[in-house]
C-alpha cells in the first residue's frame, strides 16, 4: 500500500470515483440513450434488471478473491485491475453495437460491463477492510463515498453535455477515459503478506450467527430503504409543489451530490469525534430532521431558495449515513472472509434500497409526498433496538 496517507486514501476515492461516473450514467442517461435508439420503457426495465445481477453475484466475486492469490499478486490488486480492464472495453465497444437490432448483445455486453464494476468493487472494499485500522474506517468511507458521488456528478454534468452537444459515442469514450484514472494508483500498490489470522476458512462465515453481525446488517437496511427511498422522491416532490423546471431539477440535483461530498467528510469527522454509537444517533437525527424538514417545505419563491437550502442538507444526511452505515458493517467484518462478508452485509443495504423505492413510490402516490417523508422520518426509529447490539463491547474494547 502506498506509505503517504493522502495517496492511499486518493486510491480508494479514484476507484470509487470510477464506479460513480457509470452508476450516474445509469441513473440519469441510460434510459434516455435506448428510448434515442428506439426502445421501449419495457425493454429499458428489462436491460436494468439483467444488468444489475453481478451486483447481486459479487458476493461469490468476494469469495474468489478472498482464497485465490491471483498470478502470486496479491488477493485484491489483479481482481481490481482486471475488473477496470474489463469495464473499459465494454464501454469501447458499446457504439459498435445498436440496442435496437442488437438488443441481446447490447444486453450482453452491459451485463459484462456490470460484471467487471462488481470485481474491482468488492475487491476494492476487500483492500480497505485487509489495511485500514479500525480508528481509520470511518475516514477511508469518506474518501470512498464522497468519490463515487462526485462521479456522478460529473457523469450527470460533463457526461450530459458531451450527450447532448457531441454525440453518444463521446459519452461511452469518455467514461472509457476516465475508467483510467485510478490504474496508476493500484499498479503502485503491494498487498502485504496475509497474517494467518487473514486467511480464508470457511468456518469464518459462522459470523452470521451471530446478533450483533445480523444486527447491523438489518440497520443497514433500514436505513438504506429511508435515504435511498426518499432521494428518489425529492425531484418529483419539488416539481409537484414548486413547479420547478428540468434545469432546476438538473441544478438542485447537483447541489445534492455536493451535499454528499460534505456528508461524507461530515460522517468521518463523527466518527472520529464521537463514539460510535453517538456518530449513528447524530446520523440518525441528520436524516430525520432533513425529511420533515422537506415534508414542510412551503409553497412560492421562499420555497423555492429552502429547497435549494434543504437539498443540500439532504445530502449531508445522505453522506453522512452512508458513510457511517459502511463504516459499522466494516467494524463487525471477520478479516478471514473480508471481502465475501461486507457483500452479504451490502446485500442487506440493497434488499432495503429495493423496499424503499417500492414503499416510496406507493405510498406518494396513495397519500402524498409529505406524508411520505414523514412515514419514512419514522421508519428510522426501528434502528434503535439494534444499536446496543452493535456497540457491546465494542465502545470498551476502542
Amino acid at each position: 500500500m502506498p506509505k503517504n496517507p493522502l495517496l492511499r486514501n486518493l486510491l480508494f476515492a479514484s476507484l470509487y470515483f470510477t464506479q460513480g461516473t457509470i452508476l450516474g450514467y445509469f441513473a440519469s442517461l441510460n434510459a434516455l440513450y435506448l428510448l434515442d435508439k428506439g426502445l421501449t420503457m419495457t425493454d429499458v426495465g428489462i436491460f436494468g434488471a439483467i444488468a444489475l445481477i453481478p451486483f447481486v453475484i459479487k458476493i461469490f466475486l468476494g469469495m474468489w478473491s478472498d482464497r485465490v492469490n491471483l498470478f502470486g499478486r496479491g488477493h485484491r490488486v489483479p481482481y481490481i485491475l482486471i475488473g477496470l480492464a474489463v469495464q473499459m472495453l465494454c464501454l469501447l465497444l458499446v457504439p459498435a453495437i445498436n440496442p435496437n437490432s442488437q438488443y441481446w448483445w447490447f444486453v450482453g455486453l452491459a451485463f459484462m460491463l456490470q460484471l467487471g464494476m462488481a470485481l474491482y468493487d468488492t475487491c476494492t472494499d476487500g483492500l480497505a477492510l485487509d489495511t485500514t485500522p479500525v480508528e481509520q474506517q470511518g475516514k477511508i468511507q469518506a474518501y470512498m463515498v464522497g468519490g463515487r458521488a462526485i462521479g456522478t456528478i460529473v457523469a450527470a454534468s460533463l457526461v450530459g453535455l458531451l450527450a447532448q452537444h457531441v454525440s453518444w459515442s463521446a459519452v461511452f469514450w469518455t467514461l472509457a477515459a476516465l475508467t483510467l484514472i485510478p490504474v496508476p494508483l493500484v499498479l503502485g500498490v503491494r498487498e502485504p503478506e496475509r497474517a494467518p489470522g487473514q486467511r480464508f476458512e470457511w468456518q469464518a462465515f459462522s459470523a452470521f450467527k451471530r446478533w450483533p453481525v445480523i444486527a447491523v446488517g438489518l440497520a443497514g437496511l433500514v436505513v438504506f430503504l429511508v435515504i435511498v427511498g426518499a432521494n428518489q422522491l425529492v425531484n418529483p416532490y419539488l416539481t409537484e409543489k414548486l413547479h420547478i423546471s428540468l434545469s432546476q431539477a438538473g441544478l438542485i440535483t447537483s447541489l445534492w451530490g455536493g451535499g454528499v461530498v460534505l456528508g461524507s467528510l461530515v460522517g468521518a469527522r463523527l466518527m472520529a469525534a464521537l463514539k460510535a454509537h453517538r456518530a449513528t444517533l447524530v446520523m440518525l437525527a441528520l436524516v430525520a430532521a432533513s425529511l420533515l424538514l422537506l415534508a414542510f417545505l412551503v409553497s412560492g419563491q421562499l420555497g423555492i431558495i429552502l429547497a435549494i437550502a434543504l437539498v443540500v442538507f439532504f445530502g449531508v444526511a445522505y453522506g453522512s449515513a452512508q458513510t457511517i452505515t459502511f463504516a459499522l458493517c466494516m467494524r463487525q467484518v471477520d478479516q478471514r472472509i473480508a471481502a465475501s462478508m461486507f457483500a452479504i452485509l451490502m446485500a442487506f443495504t440493497n434488499v432495503g434500497q429495493g423496499i424503499g423505492l417500492a414503499l416510496g413510490g406507493a405510498l406518494s402516490e396513495a397519500r402524498g409526498f409529505s406524508l411520505t417523508f414523514i412515514v419514512f422520518a419514522v421508519i428510522l426509529v426501528l434502528v434503535l433496538p439494534l444499536l446496543p447490539a452493535l456497540f457491546k463491547g465494542k465502545e470498551r474494547a476502542a
